[in-house]
C-alpha cells in the first residue's frame, strides 16, 4: 500500500532515478517505483564503462568527439555541461563506494571505445553498470525518507492547468492515483518493444506513450541506436551484448570468409551499417568478432561476464570466432528537456534514456549514457530541491475514481499494446525510411 501524498515520486530505479533520489534533500518524502524487480534496469546491464575528462588537455578532444559521434546535431550547451561536469560525478560515485579497476600503479585503468580519440572510459570489468547501479542502489535502501516499490507500473500521469499533480500506479492489478509536488521520470528507453534488442524485455516506453497523449513535447524520438555486436541466438528474449570495449581492446570484425570488413573503431551507426552490409553480401544472419589476438588469462581478467556467457553459449573468446549481430539498443530522442531535466509540464521531470537534452545528437557517443544519465539527474535534483519549498499537494479537478475505474477495466496487455502502437506510429511519422529498415516487423 502506498501513501496518498509524497514530495517527490521517481519512476524507474535504474541510475538516472537512483542518482535522483539521493540528490534530492533527504527533508523530503520520496517514492521510487520500478516495474520490475530493482535491479532489472538497462543501466545495470552497461558492460562498457563510464566516460572522464581526463583533463583541460582532453576537453577539445572529448567534446569533437561527441558531436562527431551526435552528427553534428548535438546540442552544444549539454555536451559542454557533460564533459565539464565528468569529474565531480565520478568523485561522487566513488564516495558511494564504486570501485573502478586500477593499473598497478595505483591509478585509474582507462579504455577506449569507438569514435574515441583516446583513453578515457572508466570500468569496473565488463560489468561497469552493476558496479555503479548496485552501490547506487544500496545507497538509497539505507536512505530513510526513500520508499522503494517493485512491480509497480505507472500507467499515467496526473496533470492539470499543465502542472504535474502525481501519477496513477498498478501495482498487483491495483489502480490508485498518488499525489506528488514533483515527478521524476527515469523509466529507460524502448527496446522491450524490438524483437531484437538488448534491453530488458519490460522497458517497453511507456512514459513515451503516456507523454505523446499528454501532449508534452517530445524529440528525436525516431534517433534510435542499433547496437553493431550483440551476440546471435536464434532464441527469443534480450539479445547478449557484446561491448563496445572489447572492440576497443583490438577485437576485429570478420565476414563469411574470414576478411575484415570495417575499421571496427568508427562510430557505432557506421559499423552497423557497415554489418548489414556485409550480411546481406554473404546471405547470413551475421558476421564473426574475434579476439583471439588476446591471451586467455587478460580476456578471463578483462571480460569475465562476456567470456562466460559466450561460453555458456558454446564459444570460447579466446579461440572461437563469435557470431555478431546488430540489435536496437539505445534511444537518443525521448522526452525534450533542457538542461535541468525540466519538460514542457511544470513539476514534471525526464532524466537519463527517457530524456532529451541533445547530448547525443543523432548517435550516442560509446560510454556517455552513464555520464550523461548522473549529470543531469543531479541537476534535475538541483531545481527539485530549490523550488519544492514552495510547492504545496494539488487539489485535484478531477475525480480520481474516474481514473482507477478506467484503468481497472483496462488490462495491462491491452495497455501496453496501445503504447507500443503509439510509439512505433511517431517513430513511423517522423523518420518512415528507419520505420522501415528497423520497426515495421515489430507491430
Amino acid at each position: 500500500m502506498f501513501d496518498k501524498e509524497y514530495d517527490v515520486i521517481v519512476v524507474g530505479t535504474g541510475a538516472a532515478g537512483l542518482f535522483a533520489a539521493l540528490n534530492v534533500k533527504s527533508d523530503y518524502k520520496i517514492l521510487m517505483i520500478t516495474k520490475d524487480i530493482l535491479e532489472n534496469s538497462d543501466s545495470y546491464l552497461a558492460q562498457g564503462g563510464i566516460c572522464m575528462l581526463l583533463g583541460d588537455e582532453d576537453y577539445d578532444s572529448y567534446f569533437e568527439d561527441t558531436m562527431r559521434a551526435g552528427r553534428y546535431e548535438n546540442n552544444k550547451e549539454s555536451v559542454e555541461i557533460m564533459i565539464k561536469s565528468s569529474q565531480d560525478i565520478i568523485k561522487e560515485l566513488i564516495s558511494y563506494n564504486v570501485d573502478f579497476d586500477k593499473n598497478e600503479d595505483g591509478h585509474f585503468s582507462f579504455t577506449r571505445e569507438g569514435a574515441h580519440s583516446t583513453f578515457r572510459i572508466l570500468h569496473h570489468k565488463d560489468v561497469t553498470g552493476k558496479e555503479i547501479t548496485g552501490k547506487l542502489l544500496e545507497e538509497a535502501k539505507r536512505r530513510g525518507n526513500i520508499t522503494i516499490s517493485e512491480y509497480t507500473t505507472m500507467v499515467d500521469i496526473l496533470e492539470e492547468d499543465n502542472t504535474i499533480k502525481g501519477i496513477v500506479v498498478n501495482a498487483n492489478g491495483h489502480t490508485s492515483c498518488i499525489k506528488a509536488k514533483k515527478v521524476i521520470l527515469a523509466t529507460g528507453g524502448i527496446g522491450g518493444i524490438f524483437e531484437h534488442s538488448t534491453n530488458f524485455r519490460h522497458i517497453t516506453g511507456d512514459s513515451f506513450a503516456i507523454a505523446i497523449r499528454h501532449g508534452i513535447e517530445m524529440e528525436n524520438i525516431n534517433y534510435i541506436q542499433i547496437h553493431p555486436t550483440t551476440l546471435y541466438s536464434a532464441k527469443p528474449g534480450r539479445r547478449f551484448l557484446i561491448s563496445e570495449s572489447v572492440r576497443g581492446e583490438g577485437a576485429v570484425l570478420l565476414n563469411a570468409k574470414e576478411e575484415r570488413f570495417v575499421d571496427e573503431l568508427l562510430p557505432r551507426d557506421v559499423v552497423t551499417a557497415a554489418i548489414k552490409k556485409q550480411m546481406e553480401e554473404d546471405n547470413s544472419d551475421y558476421v564473426y568478432l574475434s579476439l583471439i589476438h588476446m591471451p586467455k588469462e587478460e580476456i578471463i581478467y578483462r571480460f569475465p561476464n562476456i567470456y562466460e556467457h559466450c561460453l555458456m553459449e558454446g564459444y570460447d573468446l579466446s579461440k572461437d570466432y563469435i557470431p555478431v549481430t546488430p540489435a536496437q539498443h539505445y534511444l537518443m530522442g525521448g522526452i525534450k528537456t533542457d538542461t535541468y531535466g525540466r519538460t514542457s509540464v511544470k513539476g514534471l521531470f525526464a532524466v537519463g534514456e527517457t530524456a532529451c537534452n541533445g547530448v547525443h545528437g543523432a548517435n550516442r557517443l560509446a560510454s556517455n549514457s552513464l555520464l550523461e544519465s548522473l549529470v543531469y539527474a543531479k541537476r534535475a535534483a538541483v531545481i527539485v530541491n530549490n523550488e519544492i519549498k514552495d510547492c504545496d499537494f494539488a487539489i485535484l479537478q478531477a475525480d480520481e475514481k474516474e481514473y482507477i475505474e478506467e484503468y481497472s477495466a483496462m488490462s495491462m496487455d491491452e495497455w501496453f499494446k496501445l503504447n507500443k502502437k503509439t510509439i512505433l506510429d511517431e517513430i513511423k511519422r517522423k523518420d518512415r525510411e528507419f520505420y522501415d529498415k528497423w520497426c515495421n516487423n515489430e507491430n
